[in-house]
């Protein structure tokens, strides 16, 4: 469309909303934009068929933790402890610059037990026995890989389908497809958390919308007296001052978009909207004060620390009550070059109590049928050393080429496991999965065509999955 024509149907709309509300109203107006995506480029009206799933939770756990130690049961493993992981194994694979230049490459088992758990026969580490309790809830995929072998490209791909920045995050895709179920609360929430090992860099941006008009990015949500900046009023200054105020800002931004029709002047006014709204909806949200002991109790000893991730999953629950469409949980310290038999442990004390717990909740409150539940990092790890291989000791290097993620709740099959791996966890050998059959997987349990989520930019229809992706319905219940 010339800008010109779009210009002039901006207007036109822009007169049909005005004409029909007036004035501040039309403030309100604009923060119910989110559920029309469709106006805004998409192809189709959305859902695109009867969802299974009504929101996400995405447990991401940054970092990329070891399917060896977890999930990858390789009992053949054990006879070939320090042997030379075999060329025909690697057979010329990318490696990073970290063991690039290591002469040997010692094959490192688990020091891990692993065992058969729930009616499904799940293999799970002994580092996740709360896990082990959810086995029949989990789809656990073993045959996943990706493209990018260092953290940010990986963490970028997972967030957005591309390896570069500056494309729109699943949360914001979906926020801007299906919008939220709570005009009081953002339809996309982030959550932060820190782990026992060392962290990465995890830039805002993860959750950013792109070109997507600004109100569909993620909000970050922290710990303390004030879980969002700037939304409390300042000392001194009254609620009904700040509703004279944004009434004043909004007729001033109505003068500025008949001036120059700008989308993103609606959006600032959908956020400061939103901003006033959740003065009151986020201390009731953040405050567990009311949640009874035996909450606690289910998601672990950490849970009443605010900033962990115990605290964190309650509040994903919570989130989930009150309609949040997509919510995100970052947890970091997976990245265990050195040192990992102890590292890992910290992580999984950490957070396989509140991952389970959070199944376990969600199944008790009726939601986990219309939650897809989703939990694993950016890649996954080697089953050679880095560095000096022990008995008791070794590190892992970055592995994109296998690794495994699991899924629960709405539209998934419980109780399986999908793909499979060579004897040594590097290789592929059934059912390979990639990022971009994750995406359109998990588009698909919200009703959602992935193929048919798009929006124009530059003269191109851009979506999540690029031009790639495929339902994998194997999994799907």
């Amino acid at each position: 469309m010339h800008p010109l024509a779009e210009n002039q149907l901006l207007r036109t709309r822009r007169s049909f909303l005005r004409a029909a509300t007036g004035g501040a109203g039309l403030a309100a107006l604009t923060s119910l934009l989110a559920g029309q995506a469709q106006a805004e480029g998409t192809t189709a009206a959305l859902p695109h068929f009867p969802p299974k799933a009504r929101r996400v939770i995405y447990l991401f756990q940054h970092g990329g933790p070891s399917q060896l130690d977890l999930f990858d049961y390789k009992p053949a493993l054990a006879r070939l402890r320090g042997v030379d992981l075999p060329a025909s194994v690697r057979m010329g694979q990318r490696l990073t610059g970290m063991t690039a230049f290591q002469s040997s490459f010692p094959t490192a088992p688990s020091i891990f037990q692993f065992a058969q758990h729930g009616r499904s026969g799940q293999w799970l580490s002994e580092l996740l026995p709360h896990t082990a309790k959810v086995a029949d809830e989990l789809c656990i995929l073993k045959s996943l890989h990706t493209e990018a072998i260092n953290h940010d490209p990986a963490v970028t791909f997972f967030q957005t389908g591309f390896q570069l920045a500056g494309r729109p995050s699943i949360g914001s895709w979906i926020a801007y497809g299906l919008g939220s179920e709570n005009q009081d609360l953002p339809a996309f929430v982030v959550l932060v958390s820190q782990g026992v090992g060392g962290s990465q860099a995890l830039a805002d941006r993860q959750w950013g919308s792109g070109f997507l008009p600004t109100r569909y990015q993620g909000v970050k949500f922290r710990s303390g007296a004030d879980p969002v900046l700037f939304l409390s009023n300042p000392d001194g200054y009254s609620a009904g001052a700040r509703r004279r105020f944004l009434d004043d800002l909004a007729r001033l931004n109505e003068l500025k978009f008949r001036q120059t029709p700008d989308p993103e002047i609606q959006t600032r006014i959908a956020q400061y909207e939103m901003a006033f709204r959740m003065q009151t909806s986020v201390p009731e949200l953040t405050d567990l004060a009311k949640e009874p002991d035996a909450t606690f109790e289910l998601y672990g000893p950490d849970s009443r620390k605010p900033g962990t991730y115990a605290a964190n999953c309650i509040l994903a629950r919570r989130l989930a009550e009150r309609g949040v469409r997509f919510i995100q949980l970052f947890h970091r310290g997976w990245d265990q070059h050195g040192n990992l038999p102890k590292e890992i442990r910290g992580q999984c004390q950490q957070t396989d109590q509140p991952s389970a717990a959070l199944i376990t909740d969600l199944r008790q409150r009726g939601l986990l049928d219309e939650t897809l539940v989703v939990w694993g990092g950016e890649f996954g790890r080697t089953v050679y050393s880095q560095g000096t291989l022990t008995e008791t000791n070794y590190g892992r290097d970055h592995h994109p080429r296998c690794f495994a993620m699991w899924l629960a709740g709405g539209g998934i099959k419980a109780g399986i496991s999908y793909g499979e791996t060579d004897d040594f966890s590097y290789n592929i050998v059934d059912k390979p999965m990639d990022v971009h059959d994750l995406h359109a997987t998990i588009l698909h349990c919200l009703g959602v065509d992935h193929t048919r989520l798009t929006f124009k930019f530059q003269g191109r229809h851009y979506r999540l999955t690029d031009v790639h992706g495929k339902v994998v319905r194997e999994i799907l219940s």
